[in-house]
């Protein structure tokens, strides 16, 4: 198929080069230019624009930061719905929320362009081996058209009903998340506590009861912090939280434990920490013990 890709972050950079290995012929665009090198390396089309990605592409992918960037490359002056033909499908793959979801499936249904949101649920070190989960909402024929796509990037996609459908399920992933990230870090400062060391007690939580997968491949984040790259911010995570409680206040919804590891996330990025990994939040842990705050 052809296919466009736009966004060439630490997530899209990967997943585009599985949907080129896959066999499809593969254009990619990026506001800044160099973050394209890579794809085009390997045999990509680089696009000087979003309309000129979407000219004659049968699917465009879109894994951009937040709500605002996906608006705009889609539904801008420049936007891709405007430049592809009816019959094509975006499928939408940031974590922008649902009601950002429904809005530009709206825009894209006026054009007769198929609208699916299938944020994924990974690491970029999933992401490399092609091992993402999707979560998707809209029409099951768009998804069906679009399966031999989205099937070189993940190793299952879920269907979960009508536009904003996976948007909101992302966001309740990601919520478990930043609630798990936060309870790592209170584990490790509390076993420290108790004499024991870290790499000890990270061994013990790889193999106890509560050893989920983000556990295991999270330990260089906590353990060694300076030898690994941000794999997620506490920006990020903070506006994936902001998402969530506005999906939760809409439909009355409490949200107790987000709203306490969203508080710390934001202490993190009163100190300066916004860009790096959100494990950084067992230093801010450690910060508030030493004066003496019981959380």
């Amino acid at each position: 198929m052809k296919v466009g890709f736009i966004g060439m972050g630490r997530m899209g950079v990967p997943m585009a080069q599985n949907v080129l290995r896959g066999g499809h012929e593969l254009t990619v665009y990026n506001r800044t230019r160099e973050r394209c090198r890579p794809l085009a390396e390997a045999g990509a089309s680089v696009a000087e624009s979003s309309a000129e990605l979407a000219a004659g592409a049968e699917v465009v992918i879109t894994m951009v930061a937040d709500p605002p960037a996906a608006r705009a490359v889609l539904t801008g002056p420049d936007g891709v719905v405007g430049a592809l033909s009816a019959g094509s499908t975006v499928i939408e793959m940031s974590t922008i929320g649902p009601v950002a979801a429904r809005e530009l499936a709206a825009a894209a249904a006026d054009c007769g362009v198929g609208f699916l949101d299938a944020p994924v649920s990974g690491s970029v070190a999933f992401a490399e081996s092609a091992q993402l989960t999707a979560m998707v909402g809209g029409d099951a024929a768009a998804l069906e058209r679009v399966q031999p796509v989205l099937e070189t990037m993940t190793k299952a996609h879920f269907h979960l009903g009508p536009c904003g459908a996976g948007a909101a399920m992302k966001l309740a992933v990601n919520g478990i998340i930043a609630v798990l990230n936060q309870s790592i870090a209170e584990a490790l400062a509390l076993a420290q506590a108790g004499g024991i060391e870290p790499e000890d007690a990270y061994e013990v939580l790889k193999n106890s009861a509560i050893a989920a997968p983000y556990i295991h491949y999270r330990e260089g984040a906590y353990l060694n912090p300076a030898g690994q790259p941000p794999g997620f911010t506490p920006d990020l995570m903070r506006k994936d939280l902001g998402l969530a409680f506005e999906l939760a206040a809409e439909a009355s919804v409490a949200l107790p434990a987000a709203a306490a590891a969203d508080l710390v996330l934001s202490i993190a990025l009163g100190l300066g920490y916004g860009d790096e990994d959100m494990a950084v939040v067992a230093h801010v842990v450690r910060e508030l013990s030493a004066i003496g705050s019981p959380g």
